[in-house]
């Protein structure tokens, strides 16, 4: 099951709750808590819409305890763009 058919991007697998409450994810990242063989498992993702998240992880593993909003606090049009580079202001010479 590719994310990218579900409309869906997998910013982290199996993470920490401490790195998923990182603030630098864009505000429509998601937490999904989900179950593989008894373990619990966190994942951040992101999404227009809660429901691609679900689609793809209940076809995934079948057993998807919650999708909460994330911490995140970068708009989504702005995240992953790198900032633009510095220009080099007029050299002035002396006499």
């Amino acid at each position: 099951m590719n994310p990218e058919d579900y409309s869906c991007e997998i910013l982290l697998e199996k993470t920490t709750p401490d790195k998923a409450r990182d603030t630098s994810f864009p505000t429509d990242a998601y937490n999904v808590v989900y179950t593989v063989d008894g373990e619990d498992r966190l994942d951040v993702c992101r999404a227009q819409k809660a429901a691609n998240i679900f689609d793809l992880y209940y076809d995934r593993y079948k057993n998807v305890k919650s999708i909460e909003y994330g911490s995140g606090t970068i708009p989504p049009n702005r995240f992953g763009l790198k900032p633009p580079p510095k220009k080099k202001g007029k050299q002035i010479r002396g006499k």
